[in-house]
Order: C-alpha cells, then sequence, then structure tokens
C-alpha cells in the first residue's frame, strides 16, 4: 500500500520533533518534509504530492483563516490536522469553518494525537474532547464571542489606529461615556481587558473585522444566493452607504465571501497585510488621500490581491495611473451592478 505522504508544520523545531517522534508511529505514514512558516507550507504543498497537513497555524506570515481557507481550495482532497495551544472559541471555530479536518490541543496525550492523525486519515471529524463543550454549548464559555456588530468592528478598526477616547467620541458622533461603555462591551465580547489587548486580539485574528457575505445581503437576497465559493474581499470607499451598498451586492453573489471595509488608506493597508485579500475594490478619491496610491500600497502590501478601481468620476488619466499601480481594471461605479461585480469575482476565483 502506498504510504500516506504527511507535511509537518510548526515554527519551533523542538515541538516538531516531539510531534515528528509521535507521528512516526504510526503504521503506512511517511513525513516528506518539515516547515516553519507560511511561504514554506505553500512551497512544500506545490514541489510535493502531500496527503495529509500537521499544522500549527500560528507561524510567522501565515494569516490562519485566508489561508487555510487558499489551501482547502487549492487542494481539497488534503487532509488538514491543526495542532494548536489555543482553545479560544472563535478561533477554533472559523479553522473549522475554513476546512480544517481536526483540531487537537497541544496538551493533550500524545496517544490522542495518533489516534487523531489516524481519525483524520479515515475521513473522520476529529476535535479535542476539552474543545466539544465549548462548541456544543458556547454559552458556558467566558471565551466565547459571537460575531461582533458593525459598531464593534468600527471601535476595533479605531483602537488599531491609535486614537484616544475623546478622538473616537468626536469621529463616532457618539459621547466619550458611551464610547467608554460601547469598549467594556467589545472587551467582553473578546475577553479581553483593555484597548491594548483588543488591538493584539484583532492582529492575531483579523477575520473578528469583516462581515460575512451572508450578513451583508438581505433576507430577500438570501433566497437567489448564487455562488458558495470562498472569496475575500477588501472595500476601500470613503461613502459608508456605499460601501454598505457594495456589501450587500457580494453578499448576494457569494454568502462566504468575508468581506472587510476601509474608509482610509492606513486602515487599507493594514487589512491588506492582515488578512491578505483576493480582491480589493478601491475608490480613486478618499477624502483628501489619493486611491491611486492606496491601490500601489496594498499591491505592494499583498502583490496577489487584484485590485479594481473604482470612481464616480472617471478619467483616462486616472484610468492610466491605476493601471501603472497595478490595478488589474478601471470600473465607472454607475456600471458596477450585480452583473459586473460577479465577473470580477468569478475571474478572482478563476
Amino acid at each position: 500500500m502506498k504510504p500516506v505522504r504527511l507535511l509537518l508544520a510548526d515554527d519551533h523545531a523542538v515541538v516538531r520533533a516531539g510531534i515528528r517522534k509521535t507521528v512516526e508511529e504510526i503504521p503506512n505514514l511517511k513525513i516528506v518534509a518539515e516547515v516553519g512558516d507560511g511561504p514554506q507550507i505553500f512551497a512544500a504543498l506545490a514541489s510535493e504530492n502531500i496527503d495529509c497537513l500537521l499544522i500549527d497555524v500560528s507561524m510567522p506570515e501565515f494569516e490562519p483563516i485566508s489561508a487555510i481557507k487558499q489551501i482547502r481550495a487549492d487542494f481539497p482532497d488534503i487532509k488538514i490536522l491543526v495542532i494548536s495551544a489555543h482553545d479560544d472559541n472563535i478561533y477554533v471555530q472559523g479553522l473549522l469553518g475554513a476546512g480544517v479536518n481536526g483540531y487537537h490541543l497541544k496538551d493533550q496525550p500524545l496517544d490522542d494525537l495518533k489516534l487523531a492523525v489516524q481519525r483524520v486519515l479515515d475521513g473522520e471529524r476529529w476535535i479535542s474532547s476539552s474543545l466539544i463543550s465549548k462548541l456544543v454549548n458556547p454559552s458556558s464559555s467566558i471565551e466565547t464571542a459571537s460575531p461582533l456588530t458593525v459598531r464593534q468592528r468600527d471601535l476595533l478598526r479605531l483602537l488599531q489606529e491609535g486614537h484616544d477616547n475623546q478622538t473616537i467620541a468626536n469621529l463616532m458622533n457618539l459621547s466619550v461615556k458611551t464610547v467608554e461603555n460601547h469598549l467594556t462591551r467589545l472587551y467582553r465580547q473578546l475577553n479581553v481587558q483593555s484597548r491594548l489587548e483588543a488591538v493584539n486580539y484583532a492582529l492575531r485574528y483579523p477575520h473578528v473585522l469583516g462581515i460575512m457575505g451572508k450578513e451583508a445581503a438581505t433576507s430577500d437576497d438570501l433566497t437567489n444566493l448564487e455562488t458558495k465559493s470562498f472569496v475575500s474581499i477588501l472595500v476601500v470607499d470613503d461613502n459608508s452607504r456605499y460601501r454598505a451598498q457594495l456589501q450587500r451586492m457580494i453578499g448576494r453573489l457569494c454568502p462566504r465571501a468575508a468581506i472587510y471595509e476601509a474608509d482610509n488608506i492606513p486602515t487599507a493597508i493594514r487589512l491588506a497585510q492582515q488578512v491578505k485579500p483576493q480582491l480589493a475594490l478601491i475608490d480613486v478619491v478618499l477624502n483628501d488621500e489619493d486611491g491611486i496610491s492606496c491601490a500601489r500600497r496594498v499591491k505592494a502590501a499583498c502583490p496577489q490581491t487584484h485590485v479594481i478601481l473604482i470612481s464616480a468620476y472617471p478619467d483616462r488619466e486616472f484610468h492610466r495611473l491605476g493601471l501603472q499601480a497595478g490595478a488589474v481594471a478601471f470600473l465607472d461605479k454607475k456600471d458596477l451592478d450585480l452583473q459586473t461585480l460577479r465577473l470580477v469575482i468569478n475571474d478572482v476565483m478563476d
């Protein structure tokens, strides 16, 4: 029988050695490579015929949710078992939803790890026993965080930008006391104690800053959903109503899309670095900022992102400069309807 080819991914050599020693006891299994960061993972997957990926997703240059979704899209038959020290509920659910076949905690007995690998290779789903009660009854865990509201996402973005409470209050047209109350609820939702911890949480789990397409679409839209494929999309526009309109169209076309929004260049660049979007829709004019410069910086931060520049004031010179900045297309906002957006998303997924 042909041996199962396994890729072992962890950024700590000592941990890899311990896992290797345990996994090598499994009959008919061969560890063909060991890697320690995101680029090495994708290189090994491309060069080796891997049957199973054993991975700690907390590694350099590896954004867990979007990277796992990309691996699942590129290698649909591969078995993926996460071995992690993190038992955060939203983190576990996010990875399971992204397509991993199992989630194993590092503090469990080594015999359980062997069983986990064998179960996953047999086509079963594996979840460490200590996590099951959290997933089945999430209300029993103080670590549970349900999806953030629009206001909570806005607050978290402003915290990342380093604003104090007074500035946040001014930007959101709220009183300082109201901002403090909202922050208290946000901290409770994320199970953190301070603004620094909240910012660090967003850095570790950038998907909390996004919204799923099915949430952006209305109930009427959900009857005509067009595709179940995953795509991550960054919408950069200083008009909140237009961003909401785009999100609704994206949600209708792609309910599993992860949609991230920004109204300025610093936020757009930070999100591009964190979530590595497959598609970015960027307005040419962002208040007093230059959307073409934003496109250039997004491409620098994430070269694989398809950048589409949009504008209510199409101009031949904008078009020329936009293509030089790395955009693949320049669209008039009035032409960006459901049919055009479908073509754009399909092109990205292809």
